[in-house]
């Protein structure tokens, strides 16, 4: 996994992390910085004690320098017992910095623009070559394969210096702690293990990719964790679905280079292709998914959401199943702005986002409406079960502590905030979308009227609700 390293473990937080991320305060002109060189007045941003790293929460700084305290021991120690290389590691491991070279070059722009995108976690497509290289090289070779791939990176990353340090020294853990699993494991590729050692290799590569997977989740996934200024939760730490299937796929690639790097070596520029084109397929799906996902909260936008909701509404108008439709409007969201901030409004409306997703089910449909309100809809379900959703959810939120800032900066936490929730439901209350939501946003402006804080479902005659 290669989820945001290069980022700033903080990236996912909210207002605190945001201004974590500021520039470093001005510092008065002395005489030691001009003669120094140094523009005037600034430190520069890459020497030790400027680094963004002092301003993070102790406990992350503690985290990072004491896993890279440990990383680095084990490297060394790999690193002193592992076997000189031969002529034939030298030969497999030019073929593998020359494919890796040839695709970060080929791919740079792509790989910029990605990395600019994205929010938490980001896969670069390199365990492609580090994977291979640590199935099939010793460690030191392992380790200068990530070090070549690293500092090209440098110039594509542009992440403050210690965070791209503890990502490099947990690429090389990661390359050398699998590359000692595959090892203990054996026979290997180039054995004659008949199918009954064909089951044993592929296992042991499946089992090796395991290892390489869980170094970067406990290293970089803590740090994320850490970093969080909100509840941190699997899709903040460890990516999306669709981040973690790339991630498979990529390991996999890495397995299918070393495969060919041992068997036939000059395939290996197949594979280089590959991963140009597979690059850009990532950047292509990236760019979809942002057309259809709010920016602020991560969920489905409007558009994306109606995309969806339209086609769950037809097949359950073909298979005349039951639907529903939520409409979740945060109560009094005004004043949390008015009183906080704008920033502290926006981790509510993540952390709210956030909530909605783990509460419903992996086929319900979560999108932001716009503003403060949500939508949910809930293909295959009954009418009991569609007011128990929505309680879960009211209730969810309501027990929700959100770590913020106040407008000074300083830590605030908004808890106990209420909800007011309508519900309509297909065919009863609409068989188009857009007559659904305008009866369950009535229903959200009865369950308004009536004192907030509570599910309404929608009337039978639906009238525009007036402003509210």
């Amino acid at each position: 996994m290669h989820p945001g390293p290069d980022d700033d473990p903080a990236a996912a937080g909210g207002a605190a992390a945001r201004r974590a991320r500021g520039a470093a305060p001005r510092t008065p002109v002395t005489a030691h910085a001009e003669a120094a060189g140094g523009p005037a007045g600034r430190d520069h941003p890459y020497r030790p004690r400027n680094w963004a790293l002092w301003r993070r929460p102790p406990v992350l700084i503690v985290f990072m320098l004491g896993l890279e305290a440990a990383a680095i021991a084990v490297l060394a120690f790999s690193f002193a017992h592992s076997a000189v290389p031969g002529d034939r590691d030298w030969i497999n491991f030019g073929i593998l910095a020359g494919g890796a070279t040839v695709h970060i070059q080929l791919t740079q722009r792509q790989e910029e623009r990605r990395r600019n995108k994205a929010k938490k976690v980001l896969i670069d497509l390199t365990a492609v070559w580090t994977f291979s290289a640590a199935l099939i090289l010793p460690i030191p070779l392992t380790l200068l394969v990530v070090f070549l791939i690293r500092l090209q990176h440098w110039f594509i990353a542009r992440r403050p210096a210690h965070n791209f340090i503890f990502s490099s020294i947990t690429h090389g853990l990661a390359g050398a702690v699998a590359h000692l699993t595959y090892g203990a494991l054996g026979p290997h590729l180039l054995g004659q293990p008949g199918w009954g050692g064909f089951w044993h290799e592929a296992g042991t590569i499946a089992l090796t990719g395991v290892v390489y997977e869980a170094i970067q989740i406990l290293y970089v996934g803590g740090a994320l964790a850490l970093g969080l200024s909100s509840e941190p939760t699997l899709r903040n730490v460890l990516g999306s679905p669709a981040d973690n299937l790339l991630e498979a796929v990529t390991i996999g690639l890495g397995a299918v280079t070393a495969i060919l790097l041992a068997v036939v070596p000059p395939m290996v520029v197949v594979m280089a292709v590959a991963t140009v084109v597979f690059n850009r397929l990532a950047e292509l799906d990236q760019l979809q998914n942002d057309v259809r996902t709010d920016p602020k909260t991560g969920i489905l936008n409007m558009r994306g959401w109606s995309e969806s909701a339209e086609r769950a509404l037809e097949r359950t108008a073909r298979s005349g199943d039951q639907l529903a439709l939520l409409m979740v409007d945060l109560d009094h969201f005004k004043w949390i702005n008015d009183t906080y901030g704008h920033p502290a409004g926006d981790d509510v409306l993540r952390t709210v986002a956030q909530t909605l997703d783990e509460v419903t089910r992996p086929t319900d449909l979560v999108g932001r409406f716009g503003g403060e309100e949500f939508l949910v809809l809930l293909p295959d379900i009954d009418e009991e079960a569609t007011w128990d959703a929505a309680e879960r959810i009211r209730t969810a939120i309501a027990k929700l502590h959100i770590v913020t800032t106040d407008k000074r900066g300083d830590p605030a936490t908004i808890a106990d905030r209420t909800t007011s929730i309508g519900v309509a439901r297909h065919p009863r209350h609409g068989d188009t979308l857009e007559r659904l939501l305008q009866s369950a946003d009535a229903a959200v402006y009865l369950a308004k009227e009536n004192g907030r804080d509570q599910v309404c479902f929608a009337p039978d005659t639906v009238t525009r609700p007036a402003e509210r």
